[in-house]
């Protein structure tokens, strides 16, 4: 039945496909014009993370879910193929950004070698990998209130949570720079180095693993 479900909500997603290819050459095009090589992986997953989740406002305005219900298919059925699409998209998103940086890198170096870029593929991974953890974090907050209050007021929550999140980076920056804290950040790359992708790649799951619960919790008492 999930199978079923995945297909559902990838034909769903069909008419999206004209966005991501602009998408794909805008990031193209940002790494051509500011050789910013670590944009298109945390563009990319991000468009691509967050547009999985519209599914849930074409579910909510057909009202699917009382229809499919009627089936042989049961709430967490519903619940897990959510996730499936939204880490699958996540991590696709992630994928696709890396090979696209990797390529138009690439092909700038052939085509202007008196400025060739440097890709530190090792630094291309990490960064990635920070912008699976983030959408991942946005998605592990956002299923559960979708399946809660709706997929409006879940999108409204999602706004809120980001602008908490860039007010407290914003406070902690400004904390730093007026107390004049000293950090090693020679230190803080050396781990982030070593054990950097383990631990996004570890929170990730553990992130998602509890998300799960919570939405299947949630779900399972909801009348549809």
């Amino acid at each position: 039945m999930i199978k079923g479900l995945l297909k559902k909500d990838l034909y769903n997603l069909a008419t999206y496909k004209a966005s991501l290819i602009i998408i794909v050459l805008f990031c193209g095009i940002a790494i051509i014009g500011t050789d910013a090589i670590t944009i298109a992986p945390t563009v990319i997953c991000a468009i691509v993370g967050m547009i999985s989740l519209s599914t849930f406002s074409y579910d909510e305005m057909s009202k699917s879910n009382r229809y499919i219900l009627t089936l042989p298919a049961n709430r967490k059925e519903l619940v897990t193929e959510k996730y499936i699409l939204a880490i699958g998209a996540t991590v696709l998103g992630g994928i696709l950004g890396m090979l696209i940086t990797v390529i138009v890198v690439n092909i700038m170096n052939y085509l202007r070698p008196e400025n060739i870029i440097n890709l530190d593929y090792q630094s291309l991974i990490i960064a990635t990998m920070g912008g699976i953890f983030g959408i991942s974090f946005l998605q592990a907050v956002q299923i559960p209130s979708m399946y809660k209050w709706g997929a409006e007021k879940g999108r409204i929550q999602m706004f809120i949570l980001v602008l908490i999140i860039v007010a407290m980076l914003g406070g902690i920056y400004f904390l730093i720079n007026k107390t004049n804290i000293n950090i090693d950040m020679e230190m803080i790359n050396n781990f982030i180095t070593k054990f950097g992708v383990w631990i996004l790649i570890i929170s990730t799951i553990i992130m998602y693993f509890i998300s799960y619960k919570i939405a299947y919790k949630i779900y399972k008492n909801k009348e549809e």
